[in-house]
């Protein structure tokens, strides 16, 4: 624990800081062990369910039910002013300005044809 360097953008492991440690008291000590004793069991039967050469049901793994219910339901995403104008500066804006350069590209090109000042860069005939 003595040479353990701090790390400029990441706090201190538990296991590592003194403070979080070493002055718990016995009732947290005890509720930590029973937790720890409940993810054991818990990754036990997993692995048994998992590794039955004998099953036929569906393992249910609750880590991917919740990881699939929180891709299906992105409930995180609230509509606000920031991100409207990003969506538009970045969504329609381009949209906008590349219609633009091509109209004002073509209109200048047609115009030369009618004047017939324009300069095909390529022939079509020989």
């Amino acid at each position: 624990m003595a040479t353990y360097k701090e790390a400029p953008l990441a706090t201190r492991p538990k296991t590592l800081d003194p403070a979080e440690y070493f002055n718990l008291s016995p009732d947290y000590r005890r509720a930590e062990e029973k937790r720890a004793a409940l993810r054991a069991q818990l990754k036990r039967q997993y692995l048994q369910q998992l590794n039955n050469p004998h099953r036929k049901e569906l393992i249910e793994d609750p880590a991917l039910t919740r990881w699939t219910y929180a891709r299906t339901n992105n409930n995180y995403f609230r509509p606000t002013a920031k991100t409207s104008l990003i969506g538009g500066l970045f969504g329609v804006l381009p949209l906008f300005v590349l219609y633009v350069v091509f109209k004002t590209d073509r209109d200048k090109r047609e115009a030369k044809i009618k004047a017939g000042t324009y300069e095909r860069p390529y022939n079509l005939s020989t």
